[in-house]
């Protein structure tokens, strides 16, 4: 199972409305070219989105689907790859003093990509997490600056306003 981490210095706000903009989705992850909503509104539970992977000349059109959300803090998906089959990536964001700590964990589910999954093929999702990661980050932390830079206050979700207890 490839479980990764990074501190991104932005508040869990910033970091949620990227991941909650399906329009935004191949910005961060690494592979994608474009994306657009194909079923539902993301990233509500059974909302989809299609996206391409180009390899070279040969342009693959897949579609990831939400399959749990908890606004603002947890995000559970299904990738779906064609002939590579299914895998499964929760995407939890934690508040890490005013930064976000993000936790990602894939591990496939269903066909070709389930197969092949083993320890040797571990590092290969490591790097891809990586790369996800900084992308995300970059996106998230040049959010966060140009708020600040036009005085703007921090957004926040229904998860975040209340307070600890809803307070």
């Amino acid at each position: 199972m490839a479980v990764r981490h990074r501190l991104i210095k932005a508040p869990p706000s910033t970091v949620w409305a990227v991941l909650a903009d399906g329009t935004r989705y191949a910005e961060w992850v690494v592979g994608t070219s474009s994306s657009r909503p194909i079923h539902g509104h993301w990233p509500q539970t059974d909302a989809a989105i299609g996206y391409e992977v180009r390899i070279g000349p040969v342009s693959l059109t897949n579609r990831t689907t939400v399959r749990f959300c908890e606004e603002g803090s947890r995000l559970e998906l299904e990738a779906h790859a064609g002939a590579l089959g299914t895998a499964r990536i929760a995407i939890e964001l934690r508040p890490w003093g005013e930064h976000c700590l993000v936790l990602v964990d894939e591990h496939p589910l269903q066909g070709a990509g389930g197969w092949l999954h083993n320890a040797a093929f571990e590092p290969l999702i490591h790097l891809r997490h990586r790369a996800m990661l900084g992308r995300l980050a970059g996106l998230c932390e040049a959010d966060d600056d140009q708020r600040r830079a036009h005085g703007r206050a921090p957004t926040t979700t229904p998860a975040t306003a209340a307070g600890p207890q809803g307070e």
